[in-house]
């Protein structure tokens, strides 16, 4: 048994799963905890919290988890003192369910209610039993939290959450809530601090982001908060993720267009690309208008490059379904996709449905799409051989770099470029320019010298091993106080 020193503060590991609110969420959940005293441990296997935030969309979200907690539980046992929170969609869906899965879980809080996680684990370590703690509605938008941001080059800003969409695949509406927006000025307030503190690259994010403004009854907010961004000195690129095709307008493309640090890209979600399956999802638009939408955009700007997402095997779907599906993927020549094989979601209207598709005949369209899919990427991206690409520098996104000396990030368009460094020394965060040698259907290879390196403050604070640590808006929750160091262990117990 190892000696712990006196006065050690406790250490927190936080899990994430799902999408990039999660991502988001997360970084939250460790501005909050790293406020309240606590430190990140050092390995996460050690750690004396650990907080799962959850996904139920994604496939096996619930199997994954309770894996996870039977895993954690032999730790548990060995250390009564250890703390286990879960959070997120999944904790939202299944409230007390996950205590009397998992008795040794210790908090569960759900989506609306983040910032309430110091207090549980105080509550919980001091009335020694589980404390679930789980609202139906958003009381404080999660933008007021403190932020420990994971990047020093790149952040997410939220612009909204929650959806009003009906979607019959979705459960998002019932475990985030009805759509809440954030007024402008509080949105570009948190942009420039980012940008203070270095980083370079900001992504508005939202459920349905486009549809931002909806609250407070602006239906061209989102393109005015786009232009608004362009403004933000010191901010080199701008994303959002996800909008809808339903709410994209002709302001937005043009926003895009005309705003020089909005990036030209756009990951425009599908589902399906038959009329009728649309239908049957919700879906309020139909092939015709979403590939109106992308020719408008392309016109706008003949170098966007466009992702989506599809879904395969929707209940229902039909070889003809699929073939419009396939035909509209090859019309729009997309430079990447996420694909999904459809699973049965509980609590969600499909669900129920009719004619669900059995799993060889989903597998074996989601090996067809797939194989278009590539196809079509590979022959854009064949595109940009010879070209020259400005490469923000990035951290973990070439899992190969170590092997093969190249470093890795992004091009302006989103697409991954796997670069040689020549005789430069870049940093993450750093901005590379060069040319692209070769093409493949995911990535992009640059084996020749950079044609420059511009060195960053993003990358000046990634060398000093900081991330911007943003404060929130105090909230007003009661609270039991730092929570106490860790006693001094010694070589068994005497007690």
């Amino acid at each position: 048994m190892t000696t712990e020193i006196a006065g050690t503060p406790r250490t927190y590991d936080v899990r994430t799963y799902g999408c990039q609110m999660n991502v988001h969420d997360s970084e939250r959940i460790s501005g909050l905890m790293e406020d309240a005293g606590y430190v990140r441990a050092a390995e996460a296997d050690a750690a004396d919290v650990v907080v799962f935030n959850t996904c139920a969309v994604r496939e096996n979200a619930d199997n994954r988890l309770y894996g996870n907690l039977g895993h954690l539980r032999p730790t548990k046992l060995k250390n009564p003192g250890m703390q286990i929170a879960v959070g997120g969609c999944l904790a939202q869906k299944d409230k007390g369910d996950i205590v009397k899965k998992a008795p040794w879980v210790d908090v569960v809080f759900g989506t609306h209610n983040i910032g309430s996680l110091p207090t549980m684990l105080e509550r919980a370590r001091h009335n020694e039993e589980a404390q679930v703690e789980i609202l139906e509605s958003l009381e404080v938008f999660p933008s007021t939290l403190p932020t420990k941001r994971e990047s020093t080059y790149a952040g997410w800003v939220s612009i909204s959450v929650g959806c009003n969409n009906t979607c019959t695949f979705c459960i998002v509406p019932s475990l985030r809530g009805k759509e809440k927006d954030r007024r402008p000025g509080d949105v570009l307030a948190e942009v420039r601090a980012l940008v203070a503190e270095g980083v370079s690259e900001v992504t508005l994010l939202g459920q349905n982001v486009n549809s931002y403004g909806v609250e407070f009854g602006d239906r061209f907010a989102f393109g005015k908060l786009l232009r608004a961004c362009g403004d933000v000195e010191g901010l080199e690129r701008v994303r959002f993720t996800s909008p809808h095709p339903k709410d994209f307008t002709d302001d937005v493309i043009a926003a895009m267009a005309e705003t020089p640090n909005v990036c030209h890209s756009l990951h425009m979600p599908l589902q399906s690309g038959s009329d009728r399956v649309l239908k049957a999802m919700r879906r309020s638009y139909r092939q015709e208008k979403y590939l109106g939408i992308i020719e408008k955009v392309r016109a706008a700007m003949p170098d966007a490059a466009i992702t989506t997402d599809i879904i395969v095997g929707f209940p229902g779907e039909t070889e003809e379904d699929f073939e419009e599906t396939l035909e509209v993927v090859r019309k729009a020549r997309f430079s990447s996709a996420f694909t999904f094989q459809y699973s049965i979601r509980p609590g969600t209207p499909a669900a129920t449905m009719p004619d669900q598709i059995p799993k060889k005949v989903v597998q074996a369209r989601y090996e067809r799409l797939i194989a278009t899919l590539e196809e079509i990427t590979w022959d854009e991206n064949k595109k940009l051989v010879g070209e020259k690409v400005e490469v923000l520098v990035a951290v973990g996104e070439g899992r190969k770099d170590e092997r093969t000396g190249r470093m890795s990030g992004r091009a302006r368009d989103g697409r991954l470029v796997h670069f040689a460094t020549g005789g430069t020394t870049p940093r993450p965060g750093d901005v590379v320019e060069t040319v692209i040698t070769y093409a493949a259907p995911h990535h992009l290879n640059a084996d020749g010298d950079p044609i420059s390196h511009r060195r960053t403050r993003a990358g000046d604070a990634w060398e000093a091993g900081r991330t911007p640590k943003l404060k929130g808006v105090s909230l007003g929750l009661p609270t039991l106080g730092v929570p106490a160091p860790l006693p001094v262990a010694t070589e068994g117990c005497s007690l």
